[in-house]
């Protein structure tokens, strides 16, 4: 997939979370959202990478995670595609640096990281497309750098419109579910060794499997 082809099947997903930005930080401002076994995957993580790493968080909207991350002792960026969210990220979280761009097009040198983290960033991608998702971030992540990626399980795709509708937003969004094994395929195509992998039961609101993966630049 091609720059212009990204940008151009990432934007109505662009123009989405620019529109519910606000809303959306508002409601989701921490991890309130996650699981303890979720957080328990991202304390591995971090461990893995070591302190001081220098961690990306590609897709991080208003910044909520990566806050989570800082927490951790990894030097972290966000990078968004939303301007919207980097905004909201930028004013909430002054102290993290969040760039604008696409998972599918990095704006970062080869080698530029220790670990990226790719949480629920991926959901919004075909299947068709997400191995240059994980193309890109193995060739931003240095030899032996990690990646940790969580999404929904399953198959299928489903109309992420109507949640937000419930607040005033008129969008089109729709978000794709993969299973691990699929995952996995696609990291190891992309020169990754999965390391370990978390799929637990839905929980809440929540009507999904979570499914997160670890694995190792090769």
């Amino acid at each position: 997939m091609s720059a212009d082809i990204a940008g151009a099947s990432y934007g109505s997903v662009r123009d989405a979370y620019d529109t519910v930005a606000e809303d959306y930080a508002a409601l989701l401002p921490d991890t309130r959202a996650e699981a303890a076994l979720d957080l328990a995957m991202i304390d591995v993580f971090a461990a893995a990478v070591g302190k001081g790493a220098r961690v990306l968080d590609a897709g991080c909207g208003a910044g909520r995670m990566s806050r989570y991350l800082a927490g951790r002792d990894v030097a972290v960026e966000g990078v968004d595609l939303s301007p919207g969210m980097v905004a909201r990220a930028r004013r909430d979280h002054p102290d993290i640096t969040c760039s604008v761009g696409s998972i599918a097009d990095l704006p970062y040198r080869a080698g530029s990281f220790d670990g990226v983290m790719l949480w629920y960033s991926t959901i919004h991608t075909a299947p068709p497309d997400q191995p240059r998702i994980y193309q890109e971030v193995r060739r931003v992540l240095r030899p032996g750098g990690h990646l940790l990626v969580g999404f929904q399980s399953g198959e299928g795709v489903h109309d992420a419109a109507p949640s937000y509708r419930r607040y005033g937003h008129d969008v089109t969004l729709v978000r794709y579910l993969f299973t691990a094994d699929e995952v996995s395929g696609w990291l190891t195509a992309a020169g990754f060794h999965e390391e370990c992998r978390l799929v637990r039961r839905p929980a809440g609101v929540y009507p999904d499997d979570q499914a997160f993966l670890i694995a190792r630049a090769g």
